[in-house]
């Protein structure tokens, strides 16, 4: 908020003991309607006994001559006014003249119009007339430090959350922020969303965040007594980065072994994915600092206490290491954007995606997406930060409106492994390539002998056997397939397949295309399945392989096909003979609509 250059009188025509007030000052804010560009605004500020938190003035009407409709008292605003949806247009008024168009109050926070606005009655609120010159709008709340805060509209509800804006861009930056950091991310950050920079400042997140409900609570065993800050301290040592840097490492092992655990539920990555499809624009925001942005429970930094040369030391944000950490930031994120998810936004983490059908709408989730993060305090690194993009990696995938495929660079990585020498080297590289499992057909066959070097007292090098499978699986993953989103509105099948000791199975839509596959999935078979009949190991193929995309096959709204090698199984739900556990399986395959052939 900045001063003006002169004093503008403002008459009052309420009563005959009109008090003398003067407009003394003006500030600039981002106004934003619903579905539309937002654009700038020059408010005047002034202070007044009472009355409701905004008032159109005649200059602001005459600009963008809305439809006012006086018995309903309602304003809409016109979808053909051109000037109002062009962002890049200034507005300005000639202070000196004392035009105006409103007035704002509130939390420092940008406020949004709605397409439609309430007028309330003259007789209701205090009426703030003047002449042509002059200005209607009134302030409720200055601060001491002259900044005004957020616009609480008296005329409805908004669609996007309010969010702070500043008179200049320097505002939103601390004043130890490096010109370099500033620089960047004013590239990385797209234009449109300047008013949400201070979320990205990395000078801000690594500032003591405040207490919030979320603080990390470290909840002792009931049957030990609480330890004194005297008696704890977990030691510590350092750990070489890939840069060549070292990492501080705290062993909180003794601290956990009698901390209740947290069980919040994580969603699988597998689930997160799916929700993408129809969705053609997306962004990443990924949050700095991720558990350094959440503070310790007071009265629990004692029990973060390390040990180190020169003393000990307690934590006042949460560390890494703590057994509950990432549930309690998972709680964080979720209540932050619990309205949000699967709809707009999903978050991992600190790995938050959002996505949208048109470009119009992305805007306002995007921006709805920093108000939240600016509103709790928390981060974003502008580095690892991606706007409007039709494809982007995002929880090791890559992830666009029609498909899921694996990122090249990972596929590269795993071409380049060498063969495994010890068993630390083989669970390594098993586990790299189970994360993309679902792009592999029968995975679990094609690491059948890799897996028996996993047992106790296994001798290394592999055998030839083993290694065979080895490059073979490196080769599978060069000619992996493009996963298509699942689609209900599509016809889908399901196909099957049983080995001597493997069961395998694909997801798959028809489309104009041909056949399109959605997922693949396989599993080893346990000694005592390993013992069933061909046709019985067939039937259970098809159960399981139901039981792991049930949720997707329950939502079609027509019937399935499921492909098997057996063609006497289509009887198997018109028998009248079955065993108990037949019967337990045709109870649960009941519940599908489905043909086998």
């Amino acid at each position: 908020m900045s001063e003006l250059p002169e004093k503008i009188p403002l008459v009052i025509l309420e009563s005959s003991e009109s008090p003398s007030l003067f407009v003394t000052h003006h500030t600039k804010y981002m106004v934003e309607l619903p579905s539309f560009p937002s654009f700038e605004w020059d408010f005047l500020v002034i202070d007044t006994p009472k009355g409701e938190d905004l008032i159109l003035g005649f200059d602001f009407l005459n600009h963008f001559n809305p439809s006012i409709d006086w018995r309903q008292g309602l304003i809409t605003f016109n979808a053909d006014h051109k000037d109002y949806y062009d962002p890049s247009k200034s507005f300005s008024n000639d202070f000196s003249s004392a035009k105006s168009c409103a007035a704002l109050v509130g939390d420092s926070r940008t406020p949004s119009f709605p397409s439609s606005v309430h007028i309330p009655s003259l007789n209701s609120h205090q009426s703030l007339l003047s002449s042509r010159d002059e200005v209607f709008k009134e302030i409720q709340d200055v601060g001491e430090d002259n900044s005004v805060s957020s616009l609480h509209l008296f005329f409805g509800n908004m669609d996007l959350p309010p969010s702070s804006y500043h008179d200049s861009l320097e505002e939103l930056w601390d004043e130890e922020e490096e010109p370099e950091e500033i620089e960047t991310v004013m590239k990385v950050v797209p234009s449109v969303y300047h008013q949400y920079l201070d979320v990205f400042s990395k000078v801000k997140a690594e500032k003591l965040p405040p207490h919030c409900a979320c603080d990390h609570h470290i909840k002792l065993e009931g049957s030990l007594p609480p330890p004194s800050s005297s008696s704890t301290g977990a030691p510590v040592l350092f750990v070489k980065k890939k840069d060549g840097g070292l990492r501080l490492c705290v062993d909180y092992r003794k601290l956990n072994a009698v901390t209740r655990k947290n069980k919040y539920p994580f969603a699988l990555i597998s689930q997160l994915v799916t929700v993408f499809n129809g969705f053609s624009i997306f962004s990443k925001i990924y949050l700095c600092g991720a558990y350094s942005l959440l503070r310790i429970k007071e009265g629990d930094e004692h029990l973060t206490c390390l040990r180190a040369k020169y003393g000990s030391y307690e934590y006042l944000v949460m560390p890494f290491g703590l057994t509950n950490s990432p549930a309690s930031f998972q709680n964080l994120v979720n209540g932050i954007f619990c309205d949000l998810l699967d709809i707009y936004v999903v978050v991992y983490l600190d790995d938050i995606m959002v996505f949208s059908k048109y470009e119009e709408e992305h805007f306002t989730h995007v921006s709805t997406v920093l108000s939240r993060i600016r509103s709790n305090n928390l981060f974003a690194k502008a580095s690892k930060c991606l706007f409007h993009f039709s494809s982007v990696e995002y929880l090791g995938y890559v992830v666009s409106s029609e498909c899921l495929k694996i990122n090249q660079s990972k596929v590269k990585q795993i071409l380049n492994w060498p063969p495994p020498t010890n068993l630390k080297e083989l669970q390594s590289f098993l586990g790299f390539a189970s994360f993309y499992r679902r792009f592999i057909k029968n995975y679990s066959k094609k690491i059948s002998s890799l897996t028996s070097f996993l047992k106790k007292d296994s001798c290394f090098p592999l055998i030839e056997e083993a290694l065979r499978q080895f490059n073979q699986l490196k080769e599978a993953f060069t000619i992996a397939p493009i996963l298509s989103h699942f689609d209900p509105s599509l016809p889908t099948i399901v196909e099957t397949d049983e080995s001597d000791y493997t069961l395998g199975a694909v997801l798959s839509h028809i489309s104009d295309s041909g056949k399109q596959p959605i997922a693949f999935d396989s599993r080893k078979l346990p000694p005592d399945e390993l013992n069933y009949e061909i046709h019985y190991k067939e039937l259970l193929g098809i159960v399981w392989a139901l039981k792991c995309w049930r949720a997707f096959l329950l939502s079609l709204s027509s019937s399935f096909e499921v492909l098997t090698n057996h063609y006497s199984l289509q009887y198997f739900m018109s028998s009248k003979i079955l065993t108990r556990h037949q019967a337990r399986w045709a109870e649960f395959l009941s519940e599908c609509h489905f043909s086998i052939t």
